[in-house]
């Protein structure tokens, strides 16, 4: 397409001078050349204000290549992200990463990526690839990187590891910023954290754990994704704090991104009785400046990038704008939609019954707590369900099987038991496995279990419910992380498999995306790995009984 030029009439939202007005923005070329006044707010006229932006993203948890996922956000307002691209990194790494930067240049929706500092995450599990110092420093080169990613690995940055340090030394030394993920650290630690360099963090749960890292120097990104959800505890942050915060999602699986993304975190917002300037400070403003983000705020010179929303309460999208482009009308994305050719990494070999067989020992279990809405896992202890010597789910108590299969060479499964699921019967499994995308499954029984691993492991990556024998699946044939779909099927096929989970009696409200997180190591308390339980406290393998 080429660039257009343009005039439009509406009330112009200025972020910068807290005002409305009624006016003429015109445009030639993709640039703004003049912003024309021509009255007061003009009540009942729509509002032209700087798009939304998803200020922490893994766009691979959307199931949908870079290119869709910007179509899929495009219907809600949404006219650029930052994205963290480790999880493709963990697969693939220099050439996944690379992936995700040209599909995303085929698209004039705006994506800033991250070079991903912990790939991978730790060194307790399987990764498909190890990214030193010198890979990202060569991703921090690349024209469409723009910040280090997440520095997850905190006990480091307090002890101020060496090749920690480098790292973020690397992306400070370029002038760029350096995103945080320290769930928990309050006072000193958060302190110590931010002062290693560190800008943002999106793991606060709790209100006080954020206003110690704002203290620090920190801006706090509120998540609400299809699983971690802390808007409701944090919201208060916008009038208390405005400068220093900005929305995410960080995971959105693709049945909640078809149905709404940050314009709906804006709108409760502003129910919630917060200012409509201090809203759009932080669902628009403030990521632009603080990553640099190559969009327009509605000035003279800017590029033309725009939307046009019925009012500021609701922010229902009517029109969008990139570099002067129309590239949305009312809710329908204008760009077209790519397939892509697959690439992967997927090597694990189907399992049998016997191999989801665990001996039993004396003493109770050690059991991982699924809690809904949150990624940190509490530690319980329970008395064993065992059958003929082994270890066997019980789904009247809800103990289920939790098992991580490598997907990068053949090897045993590791196991777990956990609670929280709910599963009356069946299995889930699925490659989408935070951060190192082994395969992972929970079950009520074995045969089941065995169904759905064996089911993704024969579509090399994919999504999975099992009943007995029987299965329905979701290919993810990008990485086993992504579909190559367009994102409404993407989405109708993750909602039916939703659905399915549902049915086998699951009481989570995104069990998939709740699945995905119980292999990230980083967060405590117990976390499996393809390698063992782990204690994400003392940052070590721990005992199934004890």
């Amino acid at each position: 397409m080429e660039k257009l030029s343009g005039v439009i009439s509406a009330n112009i939202v200025d972020l910068e001078a807290r005002r409305v007005m009624f006016g003429e923005i015109h445009w030639q070329e993709g640039v703004i050349t003049r912003v024309a006044p021509k009255g007061d707010e003009a009540p009942g006229l729509p509002y032209l204000i700087p798009g939304f932006v998803d200020a922490h993203v893994h766009i691979e948890s959307a199931m949908l290549t870079p290119a869709e996922f910007g179509r899929m956000a495009l219907r809600h307002g949404t006219l650029g992200a930052v994205s963290d691209p480790h999880e493709i990194a963990n697969v693939l790494g220099m050439e996944g990463v690379e992936f995700m930067l040209r599909d995303a240049a085929r698209s004039t929706f705006p994506i800033v990526f991250g070079a991903p500092s912990c790939v991978p995450a730790t060194p307790f599990e399987t990764a498909g690839a190890v990214f030193g110092l010198v890979e990202i420093e060569r991703l921090l080169a690349k024209p469409r990187i723009g910040y280090l990613s997440e520095v997850m690995n905190f006990p480091d940055v307090l002890a101020r590891d060496q090749g920690v340090m480098a790292r973020i030394a690397a992306a400070l030394g370029r002038g760029m910023p350096v995103d945080g993920h320290a769930p928990g650290l309050r006072g000193a630690e958060a302190r110590r954290y931010a002062e290693a360099g560190i800008t943002t963090d999106h793991e606060c749960f709790t209100l006080e754990e954020a206003r110690d890292k704002i203290d620090a120097g920190m801006h706090i990104l509120i998540r609400e994704g299809s699983a971690a959800r802390n808007f409701d505890v944090l919201h208060s942050l916008i009038s208390e704090h405005p400068g220093k915060v900005m929305f995410c999602s960080d995971d959105k699986h693709p049945d909640d991104l078809l149905l709404g993304h940050m314009d709906r975190l804006a709108a409760r917002a502003v129910a919630l009785g917060h200012d409509p300037f201090d809203v759009l400070r932080c669902a628009c403003l403030n990521p632009v400046r603080h990553y640099s983000i190559p969009l327009g705020l509605l000035r003279q010179g800017d590029s033309m990038d725009a939307l046009l929303v019925q009012d500021l309460r609701g922010f229902r999208p009517l029109r969008a704008w990139l570099r002067g482009l129309p590239v949305m009308e009312a809710g329908e994305p204008l760009l077209s939609h790519r397939r892509v050719e697959a690439l992967n990494r997927f090597h694990a070999l189907p399992l049998e019954i016997r191999d989801l067989r665990v001996k039993a020992a004396v003493g109770r279990l050690r059991v991982i707590e699924a809690l809904d809405g949150e990624l940190i896992t509490p530690e319980s202890w329970v008395e064993p369900k065992i059958e003929a010597g082994f270890l066997a789910p019980d789904p009247e108590r809800d103990l289920l099987q939790l098992c991580v299969l490598n997907r990068y060479q053949p090897a045993p499964p590791a196991h777990a038991f956990i609670r929280g699921f709910g599963l009356k019967r069946g299995a889930l499994a699925s490659s989408v496995a935070h951060d190192s995308h082994n395969l992972v499954a929970v079950g009520a029984d074995h045969a089941s279990m065995v169904a759905a691993i064996n089911g993704v492991i024969a579509a090399q990556g994919g999504i999975a419910v099992a009943d007995g024998s029987q299965i329905e699946l979701l290919p993810l044939p990008v990485a086993g992380l992504m579909s190559d779909r367009e994102g409404p099927w993407v989405a109708d096929r993750y909602a039916q498999l939703d659905r399915g989970a549902k049915a086998l009696g699951s009481g989570l409200r995104a069990p998939f995306m709740t699945l995905s997180f119980m292999a990230l190591l980083v967060i405590p308390e117990l976390k499996l790995s393809d390698m063992g339980l782990f204690d994400g406290r003392s940052f070590s393998f721990t005992s199934l009984q004890a």
